[in-house]
């Protein structure tokens, strides 16, 4: 059994998945120890299958019961540590939602990597680290440029949360253990 980190893009405002309904029909459907947080699209499971067949698997729930088609990351929990481990910059207590951590389906473009560096002024910065892109915006994720621009400059799918988030699915994950 493998533990997953599940990323749902694009949950929240007009696009919901009803967390409790989510949460019985990947239990119905075998997955183990399912646990959502937060209504924005994030959930922890334990599957036997492989990861291309679990990442199927939900998208098929998602589609069938709740007409949500959009992008799904199944995170392995060992990916999950790599990613939190790797960090370039720290957070410090009650910082967490000054730090975001986007899942990269597939590797940037230098130039894109380069265009958002350029981006990282008035105390802002930006790394890519493996399949994971890092951004601080100490000053407020709002009032970013870099932030404003990421998605569409990174030029590749991901999802991003913010540090607390990325900490309480760990908190999650480490309990399916």
């Amino acid at each position: 059994m493998t533990a997953y980190v599940v990323l749902f893009r694009g949950v929240g405002g007009a696009t919901q998945l009803p967390t409790v309904r989510l949460r019985a029909a990947l239990t119905e459907a075998g997955f183990e120890g399912v646990a959502t947080y937060i209504n924005s699209g994030n959930a922890v499971l334990r599957s036997a299958r492989p990861h291309r067949e679990t990442v199927d698997q939900i998208a098929r729930i998602c589609a069938d019961r709740f007409g949500f088609a959009k992008a799904i990351y199944a995170v392995s929990r060992d990916d999950w540590v790599r990613l939190i481990r790797n960090n370039p910059f720290g957070v410090a207590p009650g910082c967490g939602k000054f730090l975001h951590a986007a899942w990269l389906a597939a590797t940037p473009q230098k130039q894109a990597v380069e265009a958002l560096e350029a981006l990282a002024v008035n105390g802002d910065a930006f790394a890519v680290v493996g399949d994971v892109a890092y951004l601080s915006t100490p000053l407020g994720f709002s009032s970013s440029k870099l932030a404003e621009r990421f998605d569409r400059l990174i030029g590749v799918p991901n999802t991003a949360r913010n540090w607390n988030t990325v900490l309480k699915l760990m908190e999650l994950a480490d309990r399916l253990d």
